[in-house]
């Protein structure tokens, strides 16, 4: 696929060099706008306009929709004003709300401006209600069909009414004031016995729908449970305002999933693709992460310094705490991304908090006692025997073997309650993974090694 790609980058850019217009615009117009668009991110910048005007009318606006903000803002500046209405009209409502979202004032004044009234009504209407809501990514183009239509007046309007529409498999059912009372998907019209069929009686009546305040994360789940193409949202009165299409939602978990991968890596989600960040704003998005993680670690570090006359008699007991607070670390990641996942799914409620702490405590007292063997093992037969170390003893790999066992349940009990708990409380789940587990479970590991220490060596 990249080869590909490559490919078709080097011919359009040698046709574009060449002059050789018509045998540009004829390659273009047989790509998939994705590709396109993907393309078209990595061109030199005055090389963008010219290659975009190539483009058919209807292919330039799904091309436009599928580039970065950075390539749209460019576009948008280098646009007449009759490019960029053809543009704007051309595109779907969430896609043209999407775009005066991300673009500066001066070129949302003109996308404004040039937008028809209907169109500027319906991006003022999305834009209005909350950010990560159903309303905020929703497109209010949707096929409606009236309960006392017949099967051949709703096949009519579709074809009448569907080259504008965001989706046409499934058509949404309303009266007069908007109230959703069925959906009919195409497959049911066209499979109908009789054209002179009511459409109330092939419709479903028992329809899963969201509202405009529902999370996005929350549609994109309902979507990828129910199978559906599309999920109709309903407005505080229960009227019909747009639907949720499956694309959108698939924009949104991939959101969700990037927000929670560097949230889990200490550091503040980013809305902008890597490339696009300079090194300033990767130091502001990561240095608070950081300064807070060095100083919860001084914590460790209090820990060693009261246990300094151990260490000092025993100064084996210091060459085992890095592996000692790597594997703690290790186990209570691992437990904690298995629960945070769970929660994402909707797999996994507060109300699971029990059962899944006596399977992890299951699991990690199996875990911590195969790592002691293991532990136990390496350190008399490797550290012991074959370096010939005179300080280890076998009190001393008792004192690791123990401590490794106890640190192993500990975290994978504190990485699997603190995301539930962090979700209860209305906090995303991912800031309590690696940051603050690893913190707190180091902590705990240092505390309870030199715990047995003084236990088993007498210290």
């Amino acid at each position: 696929m990249a080869e590909r790609f490559e490919i078709a980058q080097k011919a359009m850019l040698s046709f574009l060099d060449g002059k050789k217009y018509n045998t540009l615009r004829d390659m273009l117009s047989t790509m998939n706008p994705s590709d396109i668009a993907g393309i078209f991110d990595s061109l030199e910048e005055q090389r963008i306009p010219v290659m975009f005007r190539l483009l058919p009318k209807e292919l330039a606006a799904e091309v436009f929709v599928e580039m970065e903000p950075d390539a749209q803002e460019l576009l948008i500046k280098g646009f007449s004003d009759n490019e960029l209405k053809e543009v704007l009209d051309e595109l779907y409502v969430d896609d043209a709300a999407d775009l005066v979202d991300e673009m500066p004032a001066n070129v949302v004044k003109r996308i404004l401006k040039h937008a028809d009234p209907e169109m500027r009504s319906a991006i003022n209407q999305i834009l209005r209600y909350e950010e990560y809501s159903a309303g905020s990514i929703m497109t209010t183009e949707y096929v409606s069909l009236r309960p006392n239509m017949t099967v051949g007046e709703a096949i009519l309007r579709i074809r009448r009414q569907g080259v504008d529409k965001e989706t046409i498999y499934t058509c949404y059912v309303t009266d007069s004031s908007r109230k959703l009372l069925g959906i009919v998907t195409v497959k049911d019209l066209l499979l109908a016995d009789d054209d002179e069929t009511p459409i109330r009686d092939i419709m479903i009546t028992n329809v899963i729908y969201a509202t405009t305040s529902t999370d996005q994360e929350e549609v994109a789940r309902m979507l990828r449970k129910y199978n559906f193409l599309a999920m109709p949202v309903l407005d505080s009165e229960s009227r019909m305002v747009g639907i949720v299409t499956f694309d959108d939602a698939m924009d949104v978990m991939e959101e969700e999933a990037t927000e929670d991968i560097e949230i889990m890596a200490g550091m503040t989600p980013s809305e902008k693709p890597y490339l696009n960040n300079t090194p300033f704003e990767l130091f502001k998005n990561r240095f608070p992460w950081l300064s807070m993680m060095m100083v919860s670690a001084t914590f460790t570090g209090l820990i060693m310094t009261s246990f300094e006359d151990a260490l000092s008699k025993v100064i084996a007991l210091s060459a085992f705490i890095p592996m000692l607070m790597g594997t703690g670390g290790n186990s209570g990641s691992q437990s904690s991304v298995t629960v945070i996942r769970g929660l994402s799914l909707g797999e996994l409620k507060f109300r699971d908090i029990g059962e899944v702490l006596w399977k992890e405590l299951r699991t990690a007292v199996l875990c911590g006692l195969g790592l002691a063997l293991v532990c136990f093992a390496k350190i008399w037969l490797i550290d012991r025997m074959l370096f010939n170390n005179p300080d280890i003893t076998l009190m001393v790999d008792l004192v690791v073997c123990c401590a490794l066992c106890v640190t192993v349940i500990i975290a994978k009990a504190v990485g699997a309650v603190l995301p539930m708990v962090a979700k209860v409380m209305g906090a995303d789940p991912a800031v309590m993974a690696s940051p603050f587990i690893t913190t707190i479970v180091d902590a705990v590991s240092l505390l309870v090694y030199f715990l047995f220490a003084k236990l088993i060596l007498g210290l």
